[in-house]
């Protein structure tokens, strides 16, 4: 069916705009599958069904919204204290006078621009492939785009367990700038190896993850999106897992004026588990977009998706999220919870929790709530002394406490914790 026009004329438009970066055979071949990807579904708006609750507009237009930088005061950057291999890239620029030589053992560490001028490559084998796969059943055509015209990035190979965490870090310094990052992560049997991510990276931000967990792999994922309020982001993550492989990735979110964070999980090997999580912190102009979709095509696999959002001041939550069990996944645990806290009746919660099973031995559940903090609660703490922003803030923190839970180390589990105390804090007025 042909696209509307005014649809076919914003992705034109952009398209024009952009130029690809410069390969080798296979590089180009997946740049050009996926510009046909996109010419054929469009730039996604508002009548789409995923995008009836985010306006996309900031996130297709042919230029950026200019987005001020945030400079913190006296406050370290946050996972400075952890040991890891740094990746730094400045308003979507990777800077190697800023960043670690990565020589661990277990690992390989390749930039997409010198990969991609080689005629043969692993990458070839999942770059856009996974992004590919996870246009159905729902187009995601922000991923298409960033396939074709990604401007940097890196390959990652684990072939062990990886000692050091990598780490990118997204520095944001023009107030005009467009970034398009694409990683590719490849986990190989056995393997195990942990990502961290943060910053803003950009006035607008367009990135895509795709990895590749082998049969008894792990990969853990841990991000924090930077405090740029102005900032625009639109991230996928793709991942496909093998038998007895471990997924797990969480996403802290406090600022930003429009943030959409999509991630597509399809476990393909018996025994596999995925768990995604966040926490979303919003006051004033905020809309922070969870999409989640998450596939079952194997016997006894787990997933879990656990989100929350704080909400004040006007700002808005979406969270959509789906577990597909096909045919033949048998002993499926599906479980999938979505909730808000609204600290005052002008933020709002929009949610779509969806469950599509075709296996009759599953144990599946999903549940979205919204509300107010619990008055006997605050009431309990208030008549013990506490103040009563203090005893707002402890209950926020307890409302967040099982999306924390989901990460696996304890340490960069307390940091988190710490910062969206001290977030909490700094707004007590």
């Amino acid at each position: 069916m042909a696209l509307p026009q005014a649809k076919l004329d914003a992705t034109e438009a952009r398209l024009a705009a952009l130029t690809p970066l410069a390969g080798g055979a296979w590089l180009t071949a997946a740049q050009d599958q996926a510009v046909a990807r996109l010419r054929a579904m469009g730039l996604p708006g508002r009548r789409d069904e995923y995008w009836r609750y985010t306006r996309p507009d900031r996130l297709i237009s042919v230029e950026p919204t200019p987005a001020s930088v945030f400079k913190a005061k006296d406050e370290t950057p946050i996972f400075d204290a952890f040991d890891a291999i740094k990746l730094v890239f400045v308003d979507g620029v990777f800077s190697p006078d800023l960043s670690d030589q990565p020589a661990v053992d277990g690992l390989e560490i390749e930039r997409l621009s010198d990969a991609g001028a080689k005629d043969i490559h692993w990458a070839k084998d999942l770059y856009g492939v996974l992004e590919a796969r996870g246009q159905n059943p729902v187009e995601r055509p922000l991923a298409a785009l960033n396939t074709a015209y990604a401007q940097d990035g890196f390959l990652i190979r684990a072939t062990g367990k990886v000692s050091k965490p990598v780490r990118m870090i997204y520095l944001h310094e023009s107030t005009t700038s467009d970034a398009i990052l694409h990683h590719v992560i490849k986990v190989e049997e056995g393997a195990d190896l942990t990502v961290i991510e943060n910053g803003p990276a950009a006035a607008r931000f367009n990135k895509v993850m795709e990895v590749d967990v082998a049969d008894t792999g792990a990969f853990h994922h841990i991000r924090a999106q930077g405090r740029d309020h102005e900032r625009q982001a639109a991230t996928h993550i793709f991942a496909r897992l093998g038998r007895e492989s471990l997924f797990k990735s969480f996403t802290l979110t406090a600022n930003g004026v429009l943030t959409r964070n999509e991630v597509v999980i399809e476990l393909t090997g018996d025994d596999a588990s995925a768990h995604v999580a966040g926490c979303a912190l919003g006051d004033g102009d905020f809309l922070h977009d969870d999409t989640v979709f998450i596939t079952h095509d194997a016997v006894n696999c787990e997933s879990r998706q656990v989100f929350k959002k704080v909400l004040r001041n006007g700002a808005t939550g979406v969270f959509q999220g789906k577990i597909l069990v096909k045919q033949g996944a048998q002993k499926t645990d599906g479980y999938q919870i979505s909730q808000s806290l609204l600290l005052d009746d002008d933020a709002q919660f929009l949610a779509k929790p969806e469950l599509e099973i075709y296996a009759d031995d599953v144990a599946c559940s999903h549940g979205s709530t919204s509300g107010a903090l619990d008055e006997t609660a605050l009431f309990y703490l208030r008549s013990r002394g506490v103040p009563v922003k203090q005893a707002t803030d402890m209950l926020t923190l307890a409302f967040l406490a099982e999306a924390i839970e989901e990460i696996a180390d304890e340490a960069i589990a307390d940091e988190i914790h710490d910062r969206l105390a001290a977030w909490l804090q700094r707004r007590r007025g």
